[in-house]
């Protein structure tokens, strides 16, 4: 089973999107007071424990706890932030997102596996 890593700071964010240039880096948006978010982080959390992609780098920001972090990743990466919201980056550069209701396992899977 594969597991996340909170990123809270720009600097850790840095590095996370340096590290890109080396594996695949999957950031995961949350908000923790909103419903849609919760059912969107389950669905990631399923993702982790069945078959995921080993190569890559789980990370997760929360939106409100921080905001700075969240709002860099969306100017560094020109993706509109949403919350939930779930980005695969590979080479500094975004490669696909999905929001809200997309956040399937299954959707995942489709994309990363």
């Amino acid at each position: 089973m594969k597991s996340w890593r909170e990123i809270k700071t720009i600097e850790e964010w840095r590095q996370t999107l340096q590290g890109s240039t080396e594996h695949p880096v999957i950031v995961f948006k949350h908000s923790t007071t909103c419903p849609v978010s919760a059912n969107a982080f389950q669905e990631f959390q399923e993702y982790l424990q069945g078959q995921p992609r080993e190569d890559a780098d789980y990370v997760l920001v929360k939106v409100i706890e921080s905001r700075p972090v969240s709002n860099q990743i969306a100017e560094d990466l020109a993706v509109r932030h949403a919350s939930p919201q779930i980005i695969l980056v590979d080479q500094k550069d975004s490669v696909w997102n999905a929001t809200h209701w997309s956040i399937t396992v299954e959707h995942i899977s489709a994309v990363l596996n």
